[in-house]
């Protein structure tokens, strides 16, 4: 009899605990959705709190039911949240994607945990919203099909359409019937604004610092000058790294990363190279200028491609 109390009172406290995850679960898909809108920044802090005090709740609720794996992956959610934070910094696609995916596992490991699939309902608007929505299945099955046309050379590093399919596939995992076509638009024009900004930052600062280089030159001139030059530089190349790290642009990441060591090192400790080193240095810039531009390129694309998978009236 004891034992059978005690399955008895666990089934309560499961049964409660799943009414809760369910309000808990809409108002994060909510505050979600609205955060893909890029609000005004106090109200993008309330909806990062939603996100979390919900993810939070959850995760100490389940913990104190023994749900350990709906508990970890409540928690190891956190991370992502942290990453989208601050209002006054434009978060990458794939920031967003990534806290996507762990909201399907959180989705996951409630479904297999408790045996209630965790679908999140929709609102009083829901019949104006089914007209911007499409099964995720379909969607991802499409995508696929997409992907494959891509020609092995045609993504230059860049993969727009393989982020999407993790995003949808998550989506799938965790029950999901509908996708809001809006917020797919939403993360289309967020990669779209990141990708033209590094575009229209690299004509902007590139021949500028291309022609500033030619101080890191042995015996270029006046030291004093050279540096203001060096360090003038130095400011462009960090714009540019930060400009490609908002575009989840890999690639240039890395090189402008390098190029702001070495001028780094070059303006604290007065150090100058030979003429055929920074010659070299100039190339390789204006190649990754040139490499920039065509994966901004294949960028719009992709972007394209996939606005053509929408359905037709949410184009």
């Amino acid at each position: 009899m004891a034992a059978d109390t005690r399955d008895d009172f666990q089934k309560e406290l499961v049964d409660l605990f799943v009414q809760e995850a369910h309000e808990w679960l809409q108002n994060i898909h909510v505050a979600l959705d609205e955060l893909q809108q890029s609000p005004a920044p106090d109200r993008h802090t309330n909806l990062i709190e939603t996100i979390s005090s919900g993810v939070t709740n959850l995760g100490g609720s389940a913990a104190t039911i023994n749900l350990s794996d709906v508990e970890h992956a409540s928690f190891e959610a956190i991370p992502f949240i942290e990453a989208l934070r601050d209002p006054q910094k434009a978060f990458s696609v794939q920031d967003f994607l990534s806290l996507c995916k762990q909201l399907g596992q959180i989705h996951t490991a409630l479904t297999r945990a408790t045996g209630t699939s965790f679908e999140v309902d929709g609102s009083a608007a829901a019949a104006e919203a089914a007209d911007a929505s499409c099964s995720p299945g379909e969607f991802l099955q499409a995508l696929q099909e997409l992907q494959q046309q891509q020609s092995p050379e045609a993504g230059s590093g860049h993969n727009l359409i393989r982020s999407m399919m993790e995003y949808i596939e998550s989506q799938v995992q965790a029950g999901v019937k509908c996708i809001d076509t809006t917020a797919i638009q939403g993360s289309l024009v967020q990669v779209s604004e990141a990708e033209e900004s590094l575009l229209k930052a690299i004509d902007e600062r590139v021949p500028e610092i291309f022609k500033k280089l030619s101080a890191l030159k042995m015996d270029s001139g006046e030291t004093s000058i050279r540096m203001m030059d060096l360090e003038a530089s130095l400011r462009g190349v960090a714009q540019l790294r930060t400009e490609a790290q908002q575009a989840n642009a890999d690639s240039a990441t890395m090189f402008f990363t390098g190029l702001h060591s070495l001028l780094t090192v070059a303006v604290r400790r007065r150090v100058f190279l030979a003429a055929a080193r920074v010659d070299s240095v100039k190339e390789r810039l204006h190649v990754m200028g040139g490499a920039i531009r065509q994966w901004v390129e294949h960028g719009r694309t992709q972007r394209a491609a996939i606005d053509q998978l929408l359905p037709a009236n949410h184009r």
